[in-house]
């Protein structure tokens, strides 16, 4: 057998991030679009991608010990309830521990669902995010439509605001990097642009979801407790035979999981909008699996898929159908490069599909000026779509993923 290839270095990483730099420099520099890589369109994608990322990142940790989560969806709808009852009422820190606490509620019920007795993930996990919809459904129309609530601007459908979370700005490095992007030269001001960013008000609540990024992979990855979660979602079979007690870390894993989802739900109530809305997550959850299956169940590549679903959902955003008619353009690039390269792998169909695909969105892009207001509106699940069909073939997913397992199988 062959042996398995290499992981990408950092180098290479850093190579594949330059080249796209450069792709969308050109594109910019093409179309006249100078807001893609703007500092503000880089953080208000940050902003995007930190409740992806966080929802990935949940259900990493729930895959890598062999449970699928589809509930992530509903974990962040009751991180977002939580996060947001809570902040209105004391600060938005509370909040975030709320709905931490209210997500890792929803992993507990999905654990005792999947692990304890053994119901299929998938209908659990459906079940959870209807029950949360529900649930948060009712108790906003109990505890944000009276009182107190109702009078600092709640509703049915609405919490009251809650404060702000602080943002971190690099003094002098934010205000010279603004000032080289504003010249438009070709790559240095992207590259201003994109630094900019990453040092201009961000949330402290970002910072702690980067921080959460290094340490599920310092956890997972290079510590005995981590191999032994690891090693539930390979082999519980096998574990458990080494003395894993596997119920034990199944539990722990999704429980997390859960937290990390209402992470993401509390920060889309407390820092993007500042109040709970009825049905505000818009599928997160689902697009921050599609962003764990895109990173391959690595930490590394769910921060890069995380980062181009929240790149999508912030043009569409902010910019609307122009910027997002120049993206065509990187796309026709994009495809003509995969076909090419399908070629020269001599998978000559996926090749011409692709090559297909490239001609008619050249030709769209020739032919207009803009996109359709729905399709702007759909660009981060058109996104999700094609980046999961574009990566499908180089997955590998733990090997006991979703299935049922009972304790005293290894005996």
């Amino acid at each position: 057998m062959k042996a398995i290839k290499a992981r990408l270095s950092f180098p290479m990483v850093l190579l594949i991030i330059a080249g796209g730099l450069v792709a969308l420099s050109a594109v910019r520099a093409i179309t006249g679009a100078q807001d893609i890589t703007a500092a503000g369109q880089i953080g208000a994608a940050l902003s995007m991608a930190v409740p992806i990322g966080l929802a990935g990142l949940g259900g990493l940790w729930a895959e890598r010990a062999g449970v699928v989560n589809i509930g992530l969806e509903g974990m962040m709808i009751l991180g977002t309830f939580f996060g947001a009852w809570a902040g209105w009422q004391t600060n938005p820190w509370i909040g975030v521990l709320a709905g931490v606490v209210g997500g890792m509620l929803g992993g507990l019920l999905h654990a005792v669902a999947t692990v304890t007795f053994g119901v299929d993930h998938i209908i659990s996990g459906i079940a959870i995010n209807i029950l949360a919809l529900g649930f948060t459904t009712y108790f906003a129309k109990l505890w944000f439509n009276s009182g107190e609530a109702q009078a600092k601007g709640g509703s049915p459908k609405q919490s009251p605001p809650a404060e702000s979370i602080d943002t971190v700005t690099v003094p002098g490095l934010s205000d010279w990097l603004s000032s080289i992007e504003k010249h438009h030269w070709f790559f240095v001001s992207d590259l201003a642009g994109v630094l900019g960013g990453l040092v201009t008000k961000v949330s402290l609540l970002t910072i702690v979801a980067v921080l959460l990024f290094a340490l599920t992979f310092w956890v997972l990855w290079k510590t005995s407790f981590g191999l032994r979660l690891r090693s539930c979602g390979e082999n519980p079979i096998a574990a458990e035979s080494l003395g894993v007690n596997v119920y034990k870390y199944k539990y722990i894993a999704v429980i997390v999981s859960g937290g990390m989802a209402g992470l993401g739900g509390a920060f889309l109530s407390l820092v993007t909008s500042h109040i709970y809305n009825e049905g505000q997550t818009g599928g997160r959850g689902y697009i921050g699996l599609a962003a764990m299956i895109f990173g391959n169940w690595r930490p590394g590549g769910l921060a890069m898929g995380a980062g181009l679903f929240g790149f999508a959902d912030a043009l569409q955003l902010r910019n609307g159908g122009s910027s997002v008619h120049a993206l065509l353009l990187l796309l026709v690039v994009l495809l003509v490069g995969l076909a090419l390269w399908k070629a020269y792998k001599k998978a000559y169909i996926a090749a011409a599909i692709s090559a297909v695909i490239a001609a008619g969105m050249l030709v769209w892009y020739l032919g207009t000026d803009t996109v359709p207001t729905e399709f702007v509106s759909a660009t981060p699940y058109v996104v999700t779509l094609l980046v999961l069909s574009l990566s499908a073939q180089r997955l590998r997913m733990p090997k006991a993923d979703g299935m049922r397992y009972r304790k005293g199988q290894g005996k």
